[in-house]
């Protein structure tokens, strides 16, 4: 069991990285580098976290100079650099891409930047978020689609602690204070095992 699960992640495996190598000599062939904060499913592949197939890494930041800047939109020639790869690779234009960069409209968690993995490529280095920041994420996301969605099955895949839920949920009020997502992050929290009456 042990053997076959970790050859399904090596499999899984190899489609990103050969994305990112290939991105990262692309960039290094038109004398770009980037520096970015990688946040989500793929990120978590990268750190061996789950082995579900992914099709896409999701960035959060630029980081220049050790401090993060959002990320709306990629700069042009990086999502030049993107599409070209993914055109050749057979993986789609947007396989890298700024989707979740609202995130740091409000902040992501506290020692956020300190936790975070560092990744190099070459041309491409990436921040990618921890696993107590990826139970954060993972269970703003759950509590916003729902317990069948990909992001409670990750969240579950990450055995986070109770400890860690709670902080995680204290986090994600502060993104979204409103009545509706409590009550829908109760659900998640309840269903992970988590009382009804802590306070969030």
């Amino acid at each position: 069991m042990i053997i076959a699960a970790f050859r399904r992640y090596n499999i899984l495996m190899i489609p990103v990285v050969s994305a990112l190598e290939a991105l990262s000599q692309t960039l290094e062939a038109r004398g770009l580098r980037y520096e970015l904060v990688a946040v989500g499913g793929t990120s978590l592949l990268l750190l061996g976290l789950i082995d579900r197939p992914t099709r896409d890494l999701d960035v959060v930041a630029t980081v220049e100079a050790g401090r993060y800047h959002a990320l709306p939109d990629l700069p042009s020639p990086l999502a030049e650099a993107v599409r070209d790869v993914g055109e050749v690779m057979g993986i789609g234009p947007n396989w890298l891409n700024s989707g979740p960069a609202g995130l740091l409209d409000f902040g992501l968690p506290e020692g956020f930047a300190e936790r975070a993995e560092i990744r190099s490529y070459g041309a491409l280095t990436l921040h990618v978020a921890s696993r107590v920041d990826q139970i954060a994420l993972k269970l703003y996301a759950a509590a916003d689609q729902g317990l069948t969605s990909k992001h409670m099955a990750d969240l579950r895949g990450l055995t986070p602690t109770g400890s860690e839920l709670l902080t995680a949920a204290r986090w994600t009020r502060t993104h979204d204070p409103s009545p509706g997502f409590a009550q829908e992050l109760r659900v998640v929290l309840r269903a992970l095992g988590v009382d009804d009456d802590v306070e969030l």
